[in-house]
């Protein structure tokens, strides 16, 4: 049996969830007064840039930030289980995979953003820091998208 990678992990969820573009999302937010939107990226990502009116929930606490009696516990998110939401992440992997996790655990209205923030900000979707000022999209690509150190990139790919 081939061993699974993040890649085919994500590629799974986002067939199991409703996966949905960043301008429907908008629209939606527009629309929609009781729509979530629970950004799943870690703390220092969500406070350098993220759609505004999103929550930061990182992946890693989510499935405890879902349910009471935990240090995690985000009432509003607990109670979210009959509202509409929507993940997002980077580029929609880890947020394929949250809203996997939420359904399962009975949200019975959520969705993944497909392409993630990336796509949001291609899209030239308003975005915003940490305090709430707007942040321009082309000056939030080189944050939303970092380079990689060469150790992290697979030696089989790596080039000189």
């Amino acid at each position: 049996m081939a061993r699974e990678s993040y890649r085919t992990l994500a590629e799974k969820a986002a067939r199991r969830v409703r996966e949905i573009m960043p301008s429907e999302l908008r629209r939606r937010m527009a629309t929609e007064r009781d729509l979530l939107v629970v950004d799943v990226r870690e703390r220092g990502e969500f406070d350098a840039i993220h759609i505004p009116g999103s929550r930061n929930v990182p992946r890693g606490i989510l499935e405890a930030a879902c349910e009471y009696d935990y240090a995690e516990t985000e009432p509003d998110l607990v109670e979210a289980r009959g509202r509409p939401v929507v993940v997002v992440c980077r580029s929609g992997n880890r947020s394929a995979l949250a809203a996997l996790v939420m359904q399962e655990i009975g949200y019975a209205n959520v969705a993944s953003l497909k392409l993630g923030i990336k796509g949001w900000n291609d899209g030239d979707h308003p975005l915003v820091d940490g305090r709430g000022i707007p942040v321009d999209g082309d000056d939030a690509a080189h944050v939303i998208e970092p380079r990689l150190a060469r150790e992290q990139i697979d030696p089989s790919r790596r080039k000189g």
